[in-house]
């Protein structure tokens, strides 16, 4: 007898459907369902109204593409964040990162992406268009492209610069302390801090 027919339909959904999240396996969308399954109706109950309320009420910033509960994110609204500089990243946990460095003052452009043709993703599959547009009203002087340092992100950031540098505007890539093949998400909040102080001229 094969484990797939001791599963009941409902159980078998769920492993599946928790197994395409991104980062679990098969194993682990197993225990999270079987975690599920003997929790109280309570918690589970939490635990959906909680996916919901993410879905229905988060949103993108219509402007740097964060996430936000109202037409412009709160880094957007902020009065007091300096204009001028851009800190590209390629999705909305890198910005988090960075922000919880206190160290960039300016504001965010989230790419939702990266260009990784193996993957099938181009230019057209990030919001990289609406940073141009975004550097051509809003007088940016500084573009800090911080896409993660592994083969995808660098050769993201190569063709920002290829694309940016004519227009004038200075790029910038976050520098020493940050290892290669690492994602920011997962750096602490002093290599971020060295990396943002250290960034370097692209040419």
């Amino acid at each position: 007898m094969s484990d797939a027919s001791l599963l009941l339909e409902p159980v078998a959904r769920l492993i599946d459907e928790l197994g395409r999240l991104p980062g679990i396996g098969p194993k682990s969308a197993s225990r999270l369902a079987f975690y599920i399954l003997r929790a109280p109706e309570a918690k589970v109950s939490l635990l959906a109204q909680a996916l919901l309320a993410v879905k229905q009420q988060v949103r993108q910033c219509v402007r740097c593409h964060y996430i936000s509960d109202q037409e412009y994110c709160a880094v957007c609204r902020n009065p007091l964040r300096q204009t001028g500089s851009i800190c590209v990243v390629e999705d909305p946990l890198d910005a988090l990162a960075i922000e919880r460095t206190g160290i960039f003052k300016g504001s965010y452009h989230v790419l939702h992406g990266r260009i990784a043709p193996l993957e099938g993703m181009g230019r057209e599959d990030i919001f990289f268009d609406d940073l141009l547009e975004r550097i051509g009203t809003e007088s940016i002087r500084e573009v800090i492209i911080a896409t993660n340092p592994n083969l995808e992100g660098e050769a993201t950031a190569a063709y920002l610069q290829r694309e940016l540098s004519p227009l004038g505007t200075r790029v910038t890539r976050l520098a020493r302390g940050l290892p290669t093949g690492g994602d920011l998400e997962w750096a602490d909040t002093h290599t971020l801090t060295s990396a943002l102080e250290g960034r370097r001229e692209l040419f």
